[in-house]
């Protein structure tokens, strides 16, 4: 079982936007009941970078998501002033999304971490862009863990987000993501872990990308991640998480372990996991047609 946070409240979705910028809250509350219904834990609510009417754009999506449902929330977006006013009108304890590794970054949000009993997902990203490797993703969280226990900000309280790049443009760096995970609660122990399932998958061809995230879902969470950002929708992806697929989860395990099994014994579906599997540890090179090889 892995905590499901709903990505389906974003700004990018052309429906989102539109809802938002006409105040159509029935468009709002149905994906926020969908998300309840397919059996999210958490929803996101991502207003984007929300430059201009930040505080009251984030104000009125949260207002509409709880009329219709008593999900905690995910606060997401660069606008620090709209995450505080989504922090004063949340009904449950929310997590703010994110803090990166940028100075000014941690010193504005981890004080509104400790003033309204929030988590915060940690993205290990710093003003020099992406870790190149899991020695630079240790070093960012350390450095988080650090600023955190200035604000006393417990471990329990941070969600470690290694960032999952697309798989079509750094493979390496989607295997080296999936290896970092046990770390996080060996450098902080009690921590959680999460991550954007949907990044690994960006610039993939659409029908490719549901069985990308789903097998990454499946290896993340054997490596231990305890939660990640999901397309609630997604139903085979939530039967997944809600731990409805031992069988996929133990042939993608079996891959991960190095052993050896019967690929006549399997159907069309589970090869599908076997040769994502093998392209998301990189024991094949990524191509947009590896399904069909």
């Amino acid at each position: 079982m892995i905590i499901c946070v709903a990505e389906n409240i974003h700004v990018i979705s052309g429906r989102v936007k539109t809802a938002i910028k006409e105040r159509d809250a029935k468009t709002i509350q149905g994906i926020a009941r969908m998300a309840k219904e397919k059996g999210a834990d958490y929803i996101d609510v991502n207003i984007g970078p929300a430059s201009k009417e930040g505080p009251e754009i984030m104000e009125w999506v949260v207002k509409q998501v709880q009329e219709v449902c008593n999900l905690p929330l995910f606060l997401d977006t660069l606008n620090i002033q709209a995450i505080e006013r989504g922090l004063q009108i949340v009904k449950q304890r929310a997590v703010i999304n994110s803090i990166s590794c940028i100075p000014e970054r941690m010193d504005a949000l981890l004080p509104l971490v400790k003033k309204y009993n929030a988590g915060c997902v940690c993205l290990l990203i710093s003003s020099q862009g992406l870790p190149r490797d899991n020695d630079e993703r240790g070093m960012l969280a350390a450095e988080l863990i650090g600023k955190a226990m200035e604000y006393e900000v417990a471990n329990e309280d941070l969600w470690f987000d290694p960032f999952t790049p697309p798989i079509a443009f750094q493979q390496d760096a989607v295997k080296l993501m999936i290896e970092s995970v046990p770390m996080f609660e060996e450098i902080a122990p009690g921590c959680k872990t999460t991550c954007g399932l949907s990044n690994a998958s960006n610039g993939v061809p659409a029908e490719l990308r549901p069985t990308i995230n789903r097998t990454l879902l499946i290896m993340a969470e054997k490596q231990g991640m305890k939660s990640a950002i999901v397309d609630a929708e997604d139903e085979k992806l939530m039967e997944i998480a809600k731990g409805k697929r031992p069988d996929l989860q133990q042939i993608v395990g079996n891959i991960m372990d190095g052993k050896e099994q019967d690929l006549s014994s399997l159907t069309a579906e589970q090869l599908d996991y076997v040769k994502t599997a093998n392209v998301l540890l990189c024991h094949k090179l990524f191509s947009p047609s590896w399904l069909t090889e």
